[in-house]
């Protein structure tokens, strides 16, 4: 999507008033360790200690290119909690299998796979006191993934004050079926903003069906199995209907049953009925895997007022990790991109 466009798309989400009166109107949700191993995995950027710093720098720097583009009014950063997916694990037992077994780079500042994962957790470590020192909501809980945090809190804020919106910067496809007239997804990977009328276009599905897509399609990243060969343009095909009205898994597999003469893949998704269920329960960002408990808890997190800005505690991470040739002028920069958001912190607490 082109520049031009994009500044449409947001302008044409209903007119904001010039001067934002709740911190709820333009919320930000960042999928925090997606947009991080993003930027540690495309920036090989070290500091004049030779350290690799293209995660921490390339995330920081990203805040600001988000806070430009969306001008929210309250921003949280989600991270996955520690055995965040034990839930779905228990569902699926091959669910993210494998996933940390590899190395997501080929520089050679790393030597194997044990010095590249101890450099991402440095620099998560550090990340979290950067965060520290800007009016940011940063949340994890153990055993969620931040994609239940992010749902919940999404549908929670948009769903409770009429003038809110929600935009969620992730680069997974989850995220996608939240999209409605309130709720727009940012994929970075594509550096494209996800509306109803976007979902339309690209995947040729309703919104509201596009869980089906993905449960049917399955997801290789995650070792969610799919359909055996079912791709995009046989899905279209033969089930029309997901662009025609609002189904259901139950919908699906009955004209599957109804059609399993007619094609291989019909016969298929009768035969696989058990493990669509399982896709669908762990793929369903309508119902996230929060406990009533855990729900309280970050219900009550978003009338809590994040950190005030610290521009002092910043500049020293920043001077102190080398990344002064990531941000020209920092205290400029911190002080110009987070006005808005630490205009809703009483800093009198």
């Amino acid at each position: 999507m082109a520049n031009k466009d994009l500044l449409e798309l947001l302008n044409n989400m209903d007119k904001e008033p010039e001067i934002p009166s709740s911190q709820h109107e333009r919320v930000l949700f960042i999928d925090g360790l997606n947009l991080f191993f993003r930027n540690f995995a495309m920036l090989n950027i070290v500091n004049e200690h030779g350290v690799h710093v293209g995660g921490l720098g390339g995330f920081v720097r990203s805040l600001g290119t988000l806070i430009n583009a969306i001008q929210p009014t309250a921003m949280y950063v989600i991270f996955d909690g520690e055995n965040s997916s034990m839930n779905r694990k228990n569902v699926l037992s091959e669910y993210k299998a494998g996933r940390h077994q590899s190395r997501i780079t080929n520089w050679e500042i790393f030597e194997d796979v044990g010095d590249e994962h101890d450099a991402k957790l440095d620099q998560i470590v550090r990340l979290i006191d950067y965060l520290k020192c800007l009016p940011v909501k940063t949340i994890a809980l153990d055993k969620v993934e931040a994609d239940d945090i992010i749902a919940h809190l999404a549908t929670t804020i948009t769903n409770t004050h009429d003038n809110s919106r929600a935009f969620i910067v992730s680069s997974d496809k989850d995220f996608i079926q939240l999209t409605s007239n309130k709720i727009c997804v940012y994929r970075p990977i594509e550096k494209d903003f996800y509306t109803p009328e976007t979902v339309i276009e690209k995947f040729n599905v309703l919104p509201e069906n596009f869980i089906l897509y993905k449960v049917l399609m399955g997801d290789a990243s995650d070792k969610v199995p799919g359909i055996k060969g079912l791709g995009e343009k046989k899905l279209r095909k033969l089930f029309p209907e997901l662009n025609e009205r609002k189904l259901t898994l139950d919908d699906i597999i009955e004209i599957a049953g109804e059609k399993h003469k007619e094609h291989l893949i019909y016969s298929r998704i009768v035969f696989e009925e058990d493990n669509l269920r399982k896709n669908y329960k762990i793929m369903d960002l309508h119902n996230p895997m929060v406990d009533d408990l855990e729900k309280a808890y970050l219900e009550e997190q978003i009338d809590v007022d994040p950190p005030v800005l610290n521009q002092k505690a910043f500049l020293r991470f920043y001077q102190e990790d080398g990344l002064r040739h990531l941000i020209k002028n920092p205290e400029f920069w911190v002080n110009n991109q987070f006005q808005t958001l630490n205009s809703f912190v009483d800093d009198s607490k």
